[in-house]
């Protein structure tokens, strides 16, 4: 009745009856014609900013859009530049087709095209009437969340576990195959942590010194005799600037050798 209120009849004491006469009329041209086959429209070159509600808005202009599908990436949710517009009526769908395809929109050429009936897929537009939601990402929030000194303890047990039992169906199976796997990550750790640890000093007394080579090269020099009192500090057999003298010394005797020679 609203599309035919719209209509108003010459005489107003006959509006009801003209307004009857107008959805029989209507009724029997939809009659005649028969249901609608849809069609659908593959959309390339989609513009970033483009989602959803903008292209179903956007394409109502041409006719009722029935159903729309936008492509989109399963890992960030961005959207991937391509969808399908199923429209309906087939021929709604050619027109759309024909006069939107390489047409400039948001300084990019728009790609559009029919599709035949044959090769649209049945599961084509399947889940597109959920509204979409962003990936969380459970496991990877899981991964990397801060845990404690207990629980990276029983993290560590856990997969020691499942390795001792990997290495077990490998030896039961025949296969002769060696991995250093987590065990060698975890005892590296644990020859890391045992070197930190050792004094390097020699007298007990004596502060720590900074752990640098030449430092530890000076303590390592030095030995007790007798008393504690007396040390005794050996240097080095050849110190890097005795070597750097004895290098620039043969280089000048060869350069006073060569300059006799000439003369």
């Amino acid at each position: 009745m609203a599309a035919s209120a719209s209509l108003l009849s010459l005489d107003p004491r006959l509006q009801r009856e003209f307004q009857e006469q107008v959805l029989r009329v209507r009724a029997g041209r939809a009659a005649k014609q028969g249901p609608l086959t849809p069609g659908v429209v593959y959309l390339g070159h989609i513009p970033r900013g483009l989602h959803e509600p903008q292209i179903k808005e956007y394409f109502s202009q041409f006719g009722t859009v029935t159903r729309l599908r936008l492509s989109r990436s399963k890992k960030t949710g961005g959207s991937r530049g391509f969808g399908y517009v199923e429209f309906e009526s087939d021929e709604v769908a050619k027109i759309v087709a024909e006069t939107m395809n390489n047409y400039l929109f948001c300084e990019r050429l728009l790609k559009c095209e029919f599709l035949p009936p044959e090769k649209v897929h049945e599961n084509l537009f399947k889940g597109s009437e959920r509204t979409f939601r962003k990936p969380s990402y459970p496991a990877v929030k899981r991964y990397n969340k801060k845990r404690t000194l207990k629980e990276k303890m029983r993290m560590t047990e856990r997969l020691l576990k499942n390795e001792k039992r990997l290495r077990k169906r490998l030896a039961e199976k025949g296969i002769d195959y060696d991995f250093p796997g987590f065990a060698a990550q975890v005892s590296q750790k644990k020859k890391k942590v045992s070197d930190s640890n050792v004094n390097i000093s020699v007298n007990s007394q004596d502060p720590t010194p900074v752990c640098t080579p030449t430092a530890l090269e000076r303590r390592q020099s030095q030995t007790v005799e007798g008393d504690e009192d007396e040390i005794t500090i050996k240097l080095p057999p050849a110190s890097v600037k005795s070597c750097v003298q004895k290098i620039k010394k043969t280089v000048k005797m060869q350069k006073k050798i060569k300059s006799k020679k000439r003369k």
